[in-house]
């Protein structure tokens, strides 16, 4: 006699795909929960509690591609364990349209089956996380009593690095920038009745002075030059996550400390160190330190008033799912998103 299949357990409706819209992810994800989440997962990539791999670019090979797809997977060990993937289109055209470069999804699964729990719109966790690390970097390793940030950019990323950064910082006055100025004035407009902004036309005006200088653009060549910049200052070099392109001169880069959210990631990937390693000003003994041995206290960040230090960021897919994993939690206990059977 044959025995009978055993049934597979039926799923209740709250077991089902959460599927998270642009909307839903800004509602769930704050800038606060996110910064904390985002720094005490830079803390466990520098303690060796998370499998992070490089991210995989596929690059068309054909003329005329529009644009590559980028696949990023990651691992948290520990006690609450958490797998995760984020595949992203980078489609540079897009800026014309008025649409986000990043287009793509994170994907959460739950650390003790594998179900997948969630996907998410990655654009918006991206933007989010992204300016948050800005923020832990730039709380340990800025002056404390910084007061001035320049902005070079006026896209999306300026958009949440300004709430990001304003956040740590007591900020008496922000400076933007834009190499097509007009966006710059619309951006400061914008943003002038919550923020003490306003729109200057170069990037070497937005930079005079400022404690702390933030770049997030889309350049392949430097905005920002050593003698624009005064002793003291923290950069955070935002915009270039590929080895062909950068935002800092090599002279910054030479007289700066320099942090990164993960070396292997800044040895394979950063044209902003690569370029400027490739000048012969520096090497991989330049990196003082990953970001998550500052902020853990392993390493001293800032030692005196008038060092420059920079903190290179390229992303992690672990801060996307860190991310992610809030905005899941809080999706469920605000009743948001759209269940789906998977």
């Amino acid at each position: 006699m044959v025995e009978p299949a055993a049934e597979e357990p039926k799923r209740s409706e709250a077991e089902g795909l959460l599927v998270l819209s642009t909307a839903d992810v800004e509602a769930c994800l704050t800038m606060p929960d996110c910064v904390e989440a985002v720094g005490a997962a830079l803390i466990a990539v520098s303690a060796g509690e998370v499998h992070n791999p490089l991210r995989t670019t596929v690059m068309p090979p054909f003329d005329g591609a529009p644009g590559l797809l980028g696949l990023m997977p990651a691992v948290r060990a520990g006690e609450s364990w958490l797998y995760g993937l984020k595949e992203v289109c980078v489609f540079p055209g897009n800026h014309a349209k008025g649409i986000d470069s990043h287009q793509g999804s994170v994907l959460l699964h739950d650390g003790q089956t594998g179900r997948l729990l969630a996907i998410m719109n990655g654009a918006t966790i991206t933007a989010i996380r992204t300016a948050a690390a800005t923020a832990v970097a730039s709380r340990a390793l800025a002056r404390p009593d910084s007061r001035v940030l320049a902005l070079v950019g006026a896209g999306i990323q300026a958009r949440w690095h300004l709430e990001s950064l304003a956040l740590v910082h007591d900020l008496a006055e922000i400076r933007v920038c834009s190499h097509r100025p007009e966006r710059a004035a619309a951006f400061a407009e914008h943003w002038a009745g919550r923020y003490p902004i306003r729109a200057v036309e170069t990037a070497a005006a937005a930079v005079d002075g400022a404690d702390i200088v933030t770049t997030v653009t889309n350049a392949v060549e430097p905005v920002v030059e050593r003698e624009s910049i005064a002793d003291g200052t923290h950069l955070n070099a935002v915009g270039s996550s590929f080895a062909t392109k950068r935002e800092l001169d090599t002279a910054t880069m030479a007289a700066a400390r320099l942090f990164v959210d993960r070396r292997e990631s800044t040895l394979a990937e950063s044209g902003d160190y690569l370029l400027a390693a490739a000048d012969g000003a520096i090497g991989p003994d330049h990196i003082v330190a990953e970001i998550g041995d500052v902020i853990d206290g392993r390493v001293a960040g800032r030692r005196t008033s008038a060092e420059i230090t920079v903190f290179k960021s390229l992303g992690l897919a672990i801060e996307d799912i860190a991310a992610a994993e809030v905005a899941l939690g809080r999706a469920r206990e605000l009743g948001l998103g759209t269940v789906v059977p998977f």
